[in-house]
C-alpha cells in the first residue's frame, strides 16, 4: 500500500493514461493544489479505499482529460462545481460512494459528455430537468440513491443518442410521461425500479432493446407486454408485483428471469431460443407438460442451459419428455406440488451438472439410468418419500449429495466413498443402519483444509460481452439450525448421518477428515468412546453427538477445536469431568445434558476429589501431591463417627432423652399427615 503515489506518477508529466484501480490506495493528497499531468487523457482510481472529499488537484488537471472513474471507493460529500473544469470530460464514472446532497443542475453543462454514472450513492432530491441538455449523452445511471420528485420527458428531452438508461429507487421517485410522447433516442438497455410505476407507454416506441431490468415495481402484463418482451434477448423482472396471467405466453427470450414476481396460472411455453429461464418463487400452477412436451419443441434443436421452476404451485408428475432438452446443465424444480416417480428420461441430460428436486411429493426408487449424468455434482432430493437404497452409482465427481428426509434404507456401501469429490453428504433422518464404513477417512476433498476449487455457479454469456451468473444453493443443517448456503456453498463441508439406526463405533480413520467444518451423527445407536483423534479435526465448526449410546470421558483433545462454535454431546453415556479450556466450557448445559455421570463447568454436579470418576491429583505450591486434603478428610469422617455413636448412646442410656427423642419423632409424624391431607384437598 502506498501513500505518496501522487508524487511519484507526478515524475512522468507526458502520462496520457494513468490506471490505478484496485491498488488499496488510501491517500489522494488533500493539501496538493496541482498535480504535473499535462497530458493526461484518462484517470482511473476505482476500486481503491478512497474516504475523504474530492482533492483540490483534481479540479486543476489539464483540459486533455475526456475519462474519470472513481467508483467503489468511500468518497464523501457534495460534488463541487470545480468539475466543470474538466470541460472536455467524456465519462464522469463515480458509482457506490458515499457522496450525498443533491444531484447538481450544472451536470447539465457538460458539452461533451457521453457518460454518467452516479448510481448507489446518497444523492437526494429529484434528477435536474437539465440533464436533457446533455445531447451527446449516451449512459446515464442514477439508480440506488434515494431520489425522490418526478420523472418525466424533460429529464430525457434532447438525449437523441440514449443508448442504456439506468433509473431505479426505492423511496418516492415518480415515473410520469405523456402518454403521447415519442422519445428521440432508441434505448439498447433499460433498468427501471419505482415502488409505484405506470409503465411507460414510449417503452413500445424502443425497437433496439437488448437488455429489460425492471424490479422493485407494480405493474400489469398485458398481452402486449409479453409481445414486446418476447422481441428482447435479456428480460429481468424480479421482486415486483406484476398482475398477469402466464398460461397462453410464449417466452422467446434468451435469458429470462421472472423470479419473485406473484405470476398465477398455468406455466408457460417455451420457444427453441431460450438458454436460461427462471420463474422461481411465483404462483403457478399446473403440470410441467404444459412447458416441456408441447407441440413447439424441436427435438434435438432446443438451446435450454438452466430451469428454475422452484417455489410454485406446480403438480403432476415430472414427465418424461426429458430427452428432448439434451443441452440442461441446471434444473431446479423443488418447492412444489410434485408427485410420481423419477422418470428414466432424465438419464438423457448427460451435460446435467445440478439437480434440485427437494420437497415434493415424488416417491419410489432412483432410477439407474441418472449413471448417464456423468457429470452430475449436486443432486438434491431431500423432504420426498424415495425409498430404496442410497444411489451408490451417481457420478464419482459429484460435490453435494443431499438425500435427507426421505425413506431412504439398507446399510451405507463401502462405495460411497469412491465419490472422492465429496464435500457435502447428507443422508439423515432416513432409515439407513449398519456400521459407518471405515473408508470414508479416504474422501480426498475432506483430507485436507482447503475447499473445494469448484465454485457452484453457472456463467452465461449475454450481449456486450456481459456474463450472467447464477449461484447453486443448498439448505443444510448445521450448527443446530437451518442455513442457506448460496455463493459460499463451495466453502462449506459437510457430513450429516443423523437420525438414522447406525450402529457400532466411529471408525478411527474419519477423523482424519481435518478439512471437515460440520458433523452430525446424532439420534443413532452408535456406541464406544469418543477417540482422542478427534482433535485432529482443526476445522470443524459444528459437532452433534448427541442421542447416541457413547460411553467414556470426553477427551481432552476436543477443547483444541478452536472453531468449534456448536457442540451437542447431549443423552449419551460420558462420564467424569468435562475438560478444561475455554473451549469446551463456554458451551452451556444444554451440550451436556442427559450425562448423568458428566460433571464440571457448565452442570450443575460438580467434580468433588473422591469422585470416582475424578483422576486429577492435588498438588501444593512446589508441585508435591498434598497430604493434606486425604489426612483432613480421614479426620471428617472419623469426627462424624465419633459424634453419631456419642448422640446414639446418650439417647438410649438416659430415659429422658429416650422419651423425648420418641415423643419429638410422633409429633412430626402428625405434623406431616395433616399436611398431606390438606394439600390433597387444595388441589382436588
Amino acid at each position: 500500500m502506498e501513500t505518496n503515489w501522487l508524487q511519484l506518477v507526478t515524475t512522468l508529466p507526458s502520462l496520457s493514461v494513468l490506471s490505478m484501480n484496485d491498488c488499496q490506495l488510501k491517500d489522494l493528497s488533500l493539501s496538493l493544489q496541482y498535480a504535473n499531468f499535462t497530458s493526461l487523457q484518462v484517470l482511473d482510481l476505482s476500486y481503491n479505499e478512497f474516504k475523504s472529499e474530492l482533492p483540490k488537484w483534481l479540479f486543476n488537471l489539464s483540459s486533455t482529460v475526456h475519462s474519470l472513474y472513481l467508483s467503489f471507493n468511500s468518497l464523501i460529500g457534495h460534488l463541487p462545481k470545480d468539475l466543470l473544469n474538466l470541460r472536455k470530460l467524456e465519462d464522469l464514472v463515480m458509482e457506490y460512494n458515499n457522496f450525498d446532497g443533491p444531484i447538481p443542475d450544472w451536470l447539465g453543462d457538460f458539452k461533451h459528455l457521453k457518460a454518467l454514472i452516479l448510481g448507489g450513492n446518497m444523492f437526494s432530491g429529484s434528477i435536474p430537468t437539465n440533464f436533457g441538455n446533455l445531447s451527446t449523452l449516451i449512459t446515464l445511471e442514477v439508480g440506488s440513491n434515494t431520489l425522490t420528485g418526478v420523472v418525466s420527458e424533460r429529464n430525457l428531452a434532447k438525449l437523441s443518442k440514449l443508448k442504456s438508461l439506468y433509473i431505479w429507487s426505492y423511496s418516492t421517485l415518480i415515473f410520469d410521461f405523456d402518454s403521447d410522447w415519442i422519445p428521440p433516442f432508441q434505448l439498447e438497455v433499460l433498468w427501471l425500479g419505482f415502488p409505484n410505476l405506470d409503465f411507460p407507454v414510449w417503452l413500445y416506441t424502443q425497437r433496439s432493446i437488448e437488455c429489460l431490468h425492471i424490479g422493485g415495481s407494480s405493474f400489469e402484463a398485458t398481452d402486449k407486454f409479453w409481445n414486446f418482451v418476447s422481441t428482447i434477448a435479456v428480460v429481468i423482472l424480479e421482486d415486483n408485483l406484476i398482475d398477469g396471467d402466464m398460461s397462453n405466453v410464449l417466452l422467446n427470450s434468451t435469458f429470462i428471469e421472472l423470479s419473485s414476481n406473484g405470476l398465477k396460472g398455468c406455466l408457460p411455453k417455451l420457444s427453441p431460443n431460450v438458454v436460461i429461464v427462471s420463474l422461481s418463487n411465483n404462483s403457478l400452477s399446473g403440470e410441467l407438460s404444459h412447458l416441456l412436451c408441447c407441440h413447439n419443441v424441436s427435438k434435438g434443436k432446443n438451446k435450454l442451459l438452466y430451469l428454475d421452476i422452484s417455489f410454485n404451485n406446480v403438480s403432476g408428475g415430472l414427465t418424461n419428455c426429458w430427452k428432448n432438452w439434451k443441452s440442461l446443465v441446471a434444473i431446479h424444480l423443488g418447492s412444489n406440488n410434485l408427485s410420481g416417480k423419477i422418470p428414466p428420461s432424465l438419464g438423457f441430460l448427460s451435460n446435467l451438472t445440478s439437480l434440485h428436486l427437494h420437497e415434493n411429493k415424488l416417491h419410489g426408487v432412483i432410477p439407474l439410468s441418472l449413471r448417464n449424468c456423468h457429470s452430475l455434482l449436486v443432486f438434491n432430493v431431500r423432504n420426498n418419500q424415495l425409498s430404496g437404497n442410497i444411489p451408490y452409482w451417481i457420478s464419482h465427481g459429484v460435490l453435494a449429495l443431499q438425500l435427507r428426509s426421505n425413506y431412504f434404507s439398507g446399510k451405507i456401501s463401502p462405495q460411497i466413498c469412491e465419490m472422492s469429490s465429496l464435500i457435502v453428504l447428507d443422508i439423515a433422518q432416513n432409515t439407513i443402519s449398519g456400521h459407518i464404513p471405515s473408508c470414508l477417512g479416504n474422501i480426498k476433498t475432506l483430507l485436507f483444509n482447503n475447499v473445494s476449487r469448484h465454485k457452484l455457479s453457472f456463467e452465461f454469456s449475454s450481449f456486450d460481452d456481459r456474463y450472467l451468473i447464477n449461484d447453486d444453493s443448498l439448505e443444510l443443517v448445521t450448527k443446530g439450525q437451518v442455513l442457506e448456503y448460496r455463493r459460499n456453498l463451495h466453502f462449506m463441508t459437510l457430513i450429516d448421518m443423523s437420525s438414522n439406526n447406525l450402529s457400532g463405533t466411529i471408525p478411527p480413520q474419519m477423523f482424519s477428515l481435518i478439512g471437515l467444518s460440520s458433523l452430525n451423527l446424532s439420534n443413532n445407536k452408535l456406541e464406544g468412546e469418543i477417540p482422542n483423534e478427534i482433535g485432529n479435526m482443526k476445522n470443524l465448526e459444528s459437532l452433534d453427538f448427541s442421542t447416541n449410546q457413547f460411553g467414556g470421558e470426553i477427551p481432552q483433545s476436543l477443547s483444541r477445536l478452536s472453531f468449534l462454535g456448536y457442540l451437542n454431546l447431549s443423552f449419551n453415556n460420558l462420564t467424569g469431568k468435562i475438560p478444561s479450556g475455554t473451549q469446551l466450557q463456554g458451551f452451556t448445559a444444554l451440550s451436556y445434558m442427559g450425562n448423568h455421570d458428566l460433571c464440571g463447568p457448565s452442570l450443575a454436579k460438580i467434580c468433588f476429589q473422591n469422585d470416582k470418576h475424578e483422576h486429577t491429583k492435588l498438588v501444593d505450591e512446589d508441585g508435591n501431591q498434598s497430604q493434606f486434603l486425604p489426612w483432613f478428610y480421614i479426620g471428617m469422617e472419623s469426627g462424624f463417627v465419633t459424634g453419631f455413636l456419642g448422640v446414639c448412646c446418650a439417647i438410649f442410656l438416659s430415659e429422658k432423652l429416650r422419651h423425648a427423642f420418641f415423643k419429638f419423632l410422633y409429633d412430626l409424624k402428625d405434623r406431616l399427615h395433616i399436611m398431606v391431607v390438606v394439600n390433597i384437598i387444595r388441589f382436588s
